[in-house]
């Protein structure tokens, strides 16, 4: 072990977060979840459990998705982000988040933010065909008020719109 002392200012990284180049330092520790939150103000991704368990912290990463908790800032260099605040097209809501309301697929709303983003990356990895396959794909996204099945009806009825999703 060195005896020199950690860089305060971190590591330079370089991203794109939705849509925009970022220019970042970054402490080695640091989670992309803290990263986002406490560092870029972007609050919509929430904290649940802080473990990977509930999928609250739920983000896309070159359109798949992962845990923010569990991804460290710094394996993000070079890649691109979309948060739930890059979902919707300026005013526009993305037809994903039209469905939420539609169906009322939330309640309190905080998971609400990871429940897309999943829904997105699933939708993006094109491997469901059917509402079982959706509950399977989406079963680490969870809701504390239980509105799964307005979630499952909003995201069913959304994946043909959707690239990757099954088609009518």
């Amino acid at each position: 072990m060195s005896d020199t002392p950690t860089d305060p200012s971190g590591q330079a990284i370089s991203l794109t977060l939705n849509g925009t180049p970022r220019q970042l330092q970054v402490q080695p520790w640091t989670t992309l979840l803290d990263l986002l939150r406490e560092q870029l103000d972007l609050t919509g991704t929430k904290k649940g459990c802080d473990h990977g368990q509930c999928g609250a912290c739920t983000v896309l990463r070159n359109g798949r998705r992962v845990n923010a908790c569990l991804t460290l800032a710094i394996m993000c260099d070079g890649d691109q982000l979309t948060t739930i605040e890059g979902v919707a097209d300026g005013d526009s809501l993305h037809p994903l988040q039209q469905a939420f309301i539609e169906h009322d697929a939330f309640q309190c709303g905080y998971c609400t933010p990871g429940q897309i983003c999943s829904a997105l990356g699933m939708a993006n990895e094109g491997r469901v065909r059917s509402r079982d396959e959706i509950k399977e794909a989406m079963s680490g996204n969870l809701c504390r008020c239980g509105a799964y099945s307005n979630i499952l009806d909003a995201v069913e009825a959304t994946l043909p719109l959707i690239h990757g999703g099954p088609q009518p």
